[in-house]
């Protein structure tokens, strides 16, 4: 089943009241495929947190089956920022893998 523009934006909804404050807009501008090709306009244009936003929506739409990948027109998104979320994602899902379902068991280690 194919995502559309408005699941998109409704999936990036915490980031995006932090657009709104700045005047920053998220421009879908294709979800061929699962390939979600977005632009980050607006107040965005220029601003040095660009990047961390571009990071959280990508962390937010990847998590998404029908997504393949999210591809940020402007270069919003620097490769070693994206391998960072890929990265997490895979720890992410080892764990969720390997967890034994009790929430009460400590985490972390003992030094």
């Amino acid at each position: 089943m194919a995502i559309s523009a408005e699941q998109i934006l409704a999936e990036i909804g915490p980031v995006q009241e932090v657009l709104d404050a700045h005047d920053g807009v998220v421009t879908v501008l294709d979800t061929s495929d699962g390939n979600i090709m977005l632009s980050l306009d607006g107040g965005c244009t220029g601003c040095s947190s660009t990047p961390m936003t571009a990071m959280q929506i990508f962390y937010a739409l990847m998590k998404l089956d029908e997504v393949n990948d999210v591809i940020f027109v402007n270069g919003e998104l620097p490769e070693y920022m994206r391998n960072f979320i890929n990265q997490k994602m895979a720890k992410e899902a080892t764990e969720n893998t390997n967890s034994s379902g009790k929430d009460d068991e400590p985490r972390g280690e003992i030094v």
